[in-house]
């Protein structure tokens, strides 16, 4: 262990930097946390007389504002006034003006669900007849785009952030109190503030384009920015900012005032003090997502709310102790077991927070087993999981490595723990009493030889420290004796900190635990990119609803079935959705048309389709499908028996190449 962190640290970062690129490219065609359910007139619909507006029902409530839906015309001239206004039970609409002519009419719309993602899209209906159209929908999403990658990268910080400064304060104060004034710690928790504060300042700059136009010349227009504010989200950012204000304090007293304090019944005072006001802050940042994101939305968010401020508070505690704790390994010249004892019990009651609440989230946003290995979220929720599994069996290594030290001689826990409290205290007794014990050591002590090479070593450098020692007081005052004082103090410094640096790694119980824990800081890096994308992906729960409230509303309207059902080969551009549409859903004959599509919308060019039908009940099928291809991304077959009415199970056979092929499936009633 006698190479320096920095590697580690560049491993790590581009570790971080990888999975969170990914996982952000990955993640962002389901980003969106509402879906449109139905709309009036119906996509791809000809009615006709001219409607006089136009109605669309989202899965949740959204926050919606002029301009927000817009309705063009063949030409691509707007034919709407602008004005939107809330119908009823998450159904808005917007008027048109009378007088519009025969054709084909383009609906778009951009507006921010009720967890702050923002959601776009757009279809057609025709008035009289359908007809050619000059308007060209973009395929970017919303949130995308180099505004979103950057809105994006500032979450991943802000919750590093919080994760640093909440839990090292935390292992400072509940583990190892001599730590505040540890320089490496104070930095690290000073970083932590930092990245928090400058994330959400980002975020709130953002926010205006990420949900709007997404150009990055919008970052700084202050009418956006007046509109954030006025959001649920703004709001957040804003109390959060408030929040860190009293942070600052809370840590200019930590590691100012407290560290200066030396009777014991005055520093207990001040510790109790501390962690009261700490916690009141970091529950209050925690609340700030919990109020403004998914916990607010869906079912039971009186419950809901305060167990996501819970498991925010469990993992910073969590992960940032550990992160505190491996800075402390490597760069601290001691710690003590037993605070690495105390951390080790409260990790494993955060564990224990993290787990429970987590069940409870699990559950909320999933809502169906199905869920987990048919949505996004629930396969990373899955990713998720495995990632705390191994993250726990670490842990256990630690908790070994731990025991081990705690049990270790006591000479031994001195030499290990006790050095800087002495040294900081009798400097120079204890150069004194070296020099003698070097030199009897150096004629008794020749079990070893790697301990005679250390002891020579120490022996060198203190013979070093001696005649730097008589160079500078024969050296004459002056500027030419000033610099060559400074210089020899510099080289003593060097070699002091050498030589404590070979102690540290020659102690093979802290190189163990500095390993294992190194290990859990590179999962828990993987881990928070995860999480992260977790908070950015629409909930299965969300999905499923979406689904099911489309096909009830398409079934009802023109007695047909419609089922959407995502896929990906797992190949280059494999990923899309295939809806398939079932006309009259009833027994016996019917006609099916499949559509396959890109996640932006547009048509999805592929070799093949296959559909299979079974009803598990009555241990009825596979009844295989063979459509035919009639256009880009379109499929069709006539007289599609469906023997008896049923929970069918709707298997999609789709193949993006000439090895890249899945199958997937969904339950839905016929008949």
């Amino acid at each position: 262990m006698s190479q320096t962190i920095a590697p580690r640290v560049r491993t790590l970062l581009l570790l971080l930097l990888a999975v969170t690129g990914a996982l952000l490219a990955g993640s962002a065609p389901v980003s969106a946390h509402a879906a449109l359910t139905a709309s009036d007139p119906q996509q791809g619909s000809v009615v006709k007389e001219a409607p006089a507006q136009v109605s669309l029902t989202f899965s949740e409530g959204v926050a919606m504002s002029d301009g927000s839906v817009r309705v063009l015309d063949p030409k691509g001239k707007r034919v709407d006034t602008g004005k939107s206004s809330e119908q009823g039970t998450n159904t808005y609409s917007v008027k048109l003006h009378s007088g519009l002519p025969d054709g084909t009419f383009t609906v778009t719309y951009q507006v921010v669900s009720a967890d702050s993602h923002p959601v776009s899209g757009a279809f057609t209906f025709s008035i009289g007849a359908p007809s050619t159209t000059s308007v060209s929908v973009s395929d970017q999403e919303a949130g995308g785009g180099v505004v979103g990658g950057l809105y994006g990268f500032a979450r991943y910080l802000s919750y590093a952030g919080f994760i640093l400064l909440v839990g090292g304060a935390a292992f400072v104060l509940a583990c190892w109190q001599r730590g505040t004034g540890e320089r490496s710690v104070q930095r690290l928790v000073v970083s932590g503030w930092l990245a928090l504060t400058g994330a959400t300042l980002a975020m709130l700059l953002l926010r205006g384009s990420y949900t709007g136009s997404g150009k990055v010349g919008d970052i700084f227009d202050l009418a956006l920015l007046s509109d954030v504010l006025q959001t649920k989200t703004g709001a957040a950012l804003v109390s959060r900012l408030l929040l860190l204000a009293a942070g600052a304090l809370f840590i200019a007293v930590l590691f100012g005032a407290y560290e200066k304090r030396e009777d014991d019944e005055e520093k207990g005072d001040l510790t109790f003090g501390l962690a009261i006001g700490g916690f009141v802050v970091a529950a209050g940042l925690a609340a700030t997502w919990a109020m403004a994101e998914h916990a607010s939305t869906g079912i039971q968010t009186g419950i809901s709310m305060p167990v996501d401020v819970l498991h925010l508070l469990a993992v910073a505690v969590w992960l940032g102790g550990l992160s505190t704790l491996l800075v402390a390994l490597y760069r601290a010249p001691s710690i003590e077991p037993a605070a690495v004892r105390r951390f080790s019990r409260i990790a494993f009651g955060s564990v224990a927070v993290l787990a429970a609440t987590g069940i409870y989230q699990s559950w909320r946003q999933l809502g169906s087993w199905s869920a987990f290995t048919g949505t996004s979220y629930g396969q990373l929720l899955l990713v998720k999981i495995g990632l705390v599994v191994v993250l726990v069996g670490i842990a256990w290594i630690s908790r070994r490595w731990t025991a081990q030290l705690s049990q270790a001689p006591t000479a031994k826990a001195v030499k290990t723990s006790a050095d800087a409290p002495v040294k900081a205290t009798a400097k120079a007794s204890a150069k004194a009493s070296a020099k003698i014990s070097a030199k009897a050591s150096a004629k008794a002590s020749t079990k070893t030889s790697a301990a005679t090479s250390e002891k020579s070593e120490q022996s060198e450098d203190e013979d070093r420290e001696t005649e730097d020692e008589k160079e500078s007081a024969a050296t004459p005052a002056g500027s030419g004796g000033g610099k060559r004082a400074t210089q020899l103090a510099r080289q003593r410094a060097a070699v002091a900190t050498a030589r404590e640096k070979r102690r540290r790694d020659a102690d093979p119980l802290r190189s163990g635990l500095r390993r294992s824990v190194l290990a859990e800081a590179g999962v828990a890096v993987v881990l928070l990119a995860v999480t992260t994308a977790l908070t950015s992906t629409e909930p299965g729960r969300t999905v499923e609803d979406a689904e099911a409230a489309t096909a009830a509303s398409s079934q009802e309207a023109t007695g047909a079935l419609a089922v959407d059902i995502p896929f990906d080969t797992g190949g280059k551009d494999g990923k899309g959705l295939a809806r398939v549409e079932i006309d009259p859903a009833r027994v016996g004959g019917n006609d099916m048309h499949v559509y396959v599509q890109r996640p932006n919308g547009k048509a999805f060019d592929i070799p093949e389709v296959k559909v299979a039908f079974t009803l598990k009940a009555k241990d009825i099928g596979p009844l295989p499908v063979v459509p035919d291809r009639i256009a880009t991304g379109h499929w069709t077959a006539t007289g599609v028996q469906i023997p008896m009415a049923g929970n069918w199970a709707i298997a999609v056979t789709v193949r993006t190449s000439d090895i890249d092929q899945v199958t997937v499936d969904k339950n839905a009633q016929i008949g």
